[in-house]
């Protein structure tokens, strides 16, 4: 994915036509998340993964997204577990989590954009409704 981070939507202003449209492959079901499989995972390891699994763009994960997720995270387990820091293992860890759409740059390269609403916070304890009522 080279070039330059596009700009979000919002930021864009388009003058020319949209680009060749897009091919759509239909499937039925939902897709399972699997466990991450790896044995004594590192904490960032484990932090990488549940984030992933609770992403907007994990819902557009295929089995094979999965399984190559598990596969980037078998080598970054690796990677921080290490006293070295391999620079190529890295860099080619970085180009592979930048095909799982990680990070907000690589989701923008590839017109995805997550956009999410805020959560009112609602009193849902039925004591301290009753308490605010009567300090009333």
């Amino acid at each position: 994915m080279p070039g330059p981070i596009p700009k979000r939507q919002e930021e864009r202003i388009r003058r020319n036509k949209p680009e060749t449209p897009i091919v759509v492959l239909h499937a039925s079901g939902s897709v399972k998340i699997p466990e991450l499989g790896l044995e004594d995972p590192h904490p960032i390891t484990l932090e990488l993964w549940d984030s992933m699994t609770q992403s907007a763009q994990g819902r557009y994960y295929e089995p094979s997204d999965w399984a190559y997720a598990r596969f980037t995270l078998h080598f970054v387990d690796d990677l921080v577990k290490s006293n070295r820091v391999n620079g190529q293992v890295l860099a080619t860890v970085h180009t592979m989590m930048s095909d799982l759409l990680v990070t907000e740059g690589s989701r923008r390269k590839v017109r995805i954009e997550v956009e999410r609403n805020e959560v009112k916070e609602n009193i849902t304890d039925i004591a301290a409704l009753f308490r605010q009522r009567l300090a009333q």
